[in-house]
């Protein structure tokens, strides 16, 4: 837990007696030693070979030169190594049949790889659940630009994250252009970048509630509250991995963090670091602003990575992933599949959303075809199977 420059966590690791102390090991130390979540940990087992499978996916989609869209098989394995397929591009789609569909063209003389009809009716349940409602999308650009100080990011970070958010594919002319009294594009202090920013105008006009206050107004409501307002006023939702052992002075130290005032992610925090309660509450507010982004994907989750995009944006001093270990109340990390990717954990029960949408049920059925990897697998007409030897 953060408070100003007092960086320490004290807990027990799951099943150990051994105390852990934040601020005298490396990141990487404690991301080693931390007491682990078996639910996200498994989920992000699923994960890692489903954003193989988009990253081909996408590049399927991406070609406009075939119908159906097709790619060659010797240009995924020249992205083998980028797309983190060890075995190569031929073994890893032979594992997925009801996602990839390999064949033969004779009049190129080389192997092609296309999607399922499966594959393709989820592809297009997604596109179509994605503009069912552009207004959500509209909602969600305008809260992410709300949320930087200068009320403008640059059009390379949205790129980063365009699917987390939920956008359609083609979110420059079916938001952003179709929307100018919103959004506005200007030219980046570097060639060939772009800034994306709100309409000054409608900035003004704008008033965004956080996902933790409309938490907190449920909670307050509820018949069997028994918790003080002043005590939530501040406070984050907190739930901790199985087996994590709390000590009686972490647990202080978290009710002491849950009191602290901060400034919200939607308000302006100029100068407020002018005394040391200003430097913690803008510490909290890093976290709220965490929180909310993570809050704004489809998913409740994004590549520790990809976040950091928006860091200097949004003002956050602070090394991200950091941050995430230091609450482990609020944020899972997991290092699955060669990255770091962070989960909002009350989103999570079981290891699925508790408030899915749309966007995500299309997602989860893409998973689930991942998961059935070989098994009853329909071989279509025209199918070549490729030997073990490519």
């Amino acid at each position: 837990m953060r408070f100003g420059l007092m960086r320490s966590l004290l807990m027990h690791p799951c099943g150990g007696s051994i105390i852990t102390v934040r601020s005298t090991t490396t990141s990487a130390q404690y991301v080693a030693s931390r007491s682990r979540d078996p639910v996200f940990e498994k989920l992000m087992d699923k994960y890692k070979n489903l954003l193989k499978v988009v990253a081909i996916q996408d590049l399927i989609l991406a070609n406009p030169t075939a119908d159906p869209p097709s790619v060659s098989i010797e240009f995924l394995s020249r992205l083998s190594q980028r797309l983190h397929l060890n075995r190569g591009a031929a073994s890893f789609l032979r594992k997925y049949p009801h996602i990839f569909h390999v064949l033969y063209d004779p009049a190129k003389s080389q192997p092609f790889c296309r999607l399922t009809d499966a594959a393709m009716e989820i592809s297009r349940q997604e596109a179509l659940a994605t503009a069912a409602d552009l207004s959500l999308v509209v909602d969600r650009l305008a809260r992410l630009l709300s949320m930087s100080t200068s009320k403008s990011v640059p059009l390379r970070a949205v790129f980063k994250v365009w699917r987390e958010l939920g956008l359609p594919d083609d979110f420059e002319d079916s938001v952003i252009s179709k929307n100018p009294h919103v959004f506005r594009l200007s030219d980046g202090h570097e060639p060939h970048t772009h800034i994306l920013e709100l309409v000054q105008e409608e900035e003004k006009s704008l008033s965004f509630e956080a996902a933790v206050e409309k938490w907190r107004v449920v909670e307050c409501s509820k018949e069997d509250c028994s918790v003080d307002r002043t005590e939530i006023q501040f406070s984050f939702k907190h739930s901790y991995p199985p087996g994590m052992r709390l000590s009686k002075n972490f647990k202080a130290r978290v009710k002491e963090w849950q009191r602290l005032p901060y400034l919200g992610p939607y308000e302006d925090m100029d100068g407020k670091k002018k005394n040391k309660s200003g430097v913690m509450g803008v510490e909290k507010r890093a976290v709220a602003m965490a929180h909310e982004f993570l809050s704004l994907t489809v998913e409740k989750m994004v590549e520790v990575e990809k976040i950091s995009h928006f860091r200097k944006c949004f003002g956050i001093d602070l090394n991200i992933r950091d941050l995430f270990l230091d609450h482990p109340g609020m944020f899972y990390m997991s290092t699955k599949g060669k990255r770091h990717t962070v989960f909002l954990r009350e989103a999570y029960e079981r290891g699925r959303l508790i408030e899915p949408n749309p966007v995500y049920d299309a997602r989860r059925k893409l998973l689930d075809l991942v998961l059935l990897g070989r098994h009853a697998a329909l071989s279509e007409s025209g199918d070549t199977h490729m030997s073990e030897e490519e």
